[in-house]
């Protein structure tokens, strides 16, 4: 069962646009610092979102699929502990046709886990998968040291990372909502941020005392009413994304998105497209807030391009539905831009994965362009496996430019076309109408006549109607 386990050693890209370095500067000085916690007396009082994760020791239960499927599963749990700040010690994989009920793996393999966990000095057991509460109790009872699963690891970074109100409020929801079934013991620290509930601690107030299980219903009304008031936020913030959006589908600039497994390269990309400046950094997850930036297209088209949050393999339901108000950018675009990592060990599993939350979301009947990226990290063999099972998809580095005068292109004529032919001639003096007409249609000749702007263009039918007096 044992395999000696040592975590993918990631290449940083260095871009000649600007990543993000300011930015990226302010992450790395509030990295977290190893052996600086203090140890917990019980693992219980534990608050979720100060989750101490430094040695780890990965656990995975293989019910599925081939060696290296399961191989890559844990590697990529890896490359999620190493972006939350722990050190992977050792990973673990057990066959089994299902997860054991009680303890995740099987009972005979806990002793195994324990020993593992004595051996390395380890301080948390990080597990593949979404534990129930009673696995999580279970386990961390026999192996005696914190237990975290996926979906909490996916949580804490997604905390780490965001930065927008919106992008907090999404991620604060989700916590919550993983909390509130597993809240056991860890109730404790909210009461006493709270001040209010004592139960059995004895502390809290008049009126409050009470027996433990008071405690932790009171805890569980606090987290019911924080629930309740950040869907209310998100609400209001989704709104503000709808304005912004129909403001932009009423001036008739196509949207694009770009979506993607996370650490594909999406902010590279972006960054080369539009010089965006977007952060870019070699972990998973390293921009969660969306951006949006205006291009033009060789003929002079102008459109947006939106960043989005990455996906990943299982991506936790919390996540998708806290962050549901952002990933609906991707239903309303013209055209998906899907980033694929080309250097990969398996990138149609990637693939997979992101147009299965693309269906969550309602996008999967958006245009998709595939683009795989990291050419110049990939080997041939790989670049001409993927070319068979793609051909229309386009290939590119993000680090060098290759291939990004392709994309360009590839991008521009899948973008919608305007649908009306006229011909019109405008006064000088509408100079508005003519800049109207570059920015949303296409300007297929222009003449400068003594009357005005002679020009023969294909735009959409609200422009055509505001245009029908000039036409020509």
């Amino acid at each position: 069962m044992r395999n000696t386990y040592q975590a993918p050693v990631l290449e940083v890209d260095e871009p000649d646009v600007t990543t993000g370095e300011l930015e990226l500067e302010e992450r790395h000085s509030l990295r977290r610092v190893a052996g600086l916690s203090t140890e917990l007396t019980d693992i219980t009082e534990v608050e979720y979102r100060q989750l101490r994760l430094e040695r780890v020791v990965l656990v995975g239960v293989w019910t599925e699929g081939s060696v290296s499927d399961a191989d890559n599963s844990l590697t990529e749990l890896a490359a999620l502990a190493e972006t939350a700040g722990s050190q992977v010690l050792e990973g673990l994989i057990q066959r089994r046709s299902r997860p054991d009920t009680a303890t995740f793996i099987g009972r005979g393999k806990v002793d195994e886990l324990r020993e593992a966990v004595i051996a390395t000095g380890a301080d948390t057991v990080i597990c593949d998968g979404e534990l129930s509460p009673s696995q999580l109790r279970n386990l961390e009872q026999q192996i005696k040291v914190k237990v975290v699963d996926r979906t909490a690891l996916i949580l804490d970074i997604f905390a780490q990372h965001a930065k927008s109100k919106e992008g907090k409020a999404q991620v604060e929801l989700a916590q919550l909502q993983y909390l509130l079934p597993r809240l056991r013991g860890w109730g404790d620290s909210l009461s006493r941020q709270g001040g209010g509930a004592g139960g059995g601690s004895g502390g809290g107030g008049v009126g409050t005392r009470g027996p433990g299980e008071t405690k932790l219903e009171t805890d569980r009304r606090r987290i019911n009413q924080r629930i309740a008031k950040l869907r209310r936020e998100i609400k209001g913030m989704r709104t503000v994304r709808q304005t912004k959006r129909s403001r932009r589908q009423s001036s008739g600039v196509p949207a694009v998105a770009i979506a993607g497994y996370t650490n594909a390269g999406k902010s590279s990309l972006l960054n080369r497209l539009t010089q965006a400046g977007v952060l870019v950094e070699d972990a998973l997850f390293a921009t969660l807030d969306p951006t949006t930036r205006r291009t033009a297209a060789e003929d002079g088209r102008v459109y947006t391009l939106s960043d989005t949050v990455g996906f990943v393999r299982h991506l936790p339901h919390q996540i998708v539905e806290a962050f549901r108000s952002t990933l609906e950018e991707v239903s309303f675009a013209d055209l998906v831009v899907h980033v694929v990592d080309g250097a990969h060990p398996d990138p149609e599993g990637q693939v997979s994965a992101v147009r299965e939350v693309l269906a969550d979301v309602s996008a999967d009947t958006v245009p998709e362009l595939l683009v795989i990226n990291k050419m110049d990290a990939a080997d041939e063999e790989t670049v001409l496996r993927l070319k068979r099972a793609w051909p229309d998809a386009v290939f590119v580095s993000a680090r060098s430019g290759a291939g990004i005068a392709e994309l360009h292109r590839a991008i521009a004529d899948r973008l919608p076309k305007p649908a009306v032919d006229m011909r019109v001639l405008l006064p000088y003096d509408r100079g508005d109408l003519v800049a109207r007409i570059h920015r949303s249609g296409q300007v297929l000749h222009t003449l400068h006549v003594e009357e005005g702007t002679e020009m023969r263009i294909r735009v959409d039918e609200h422009l055509a109607n505001e245009l029908e007096s000039f036409r020509h």
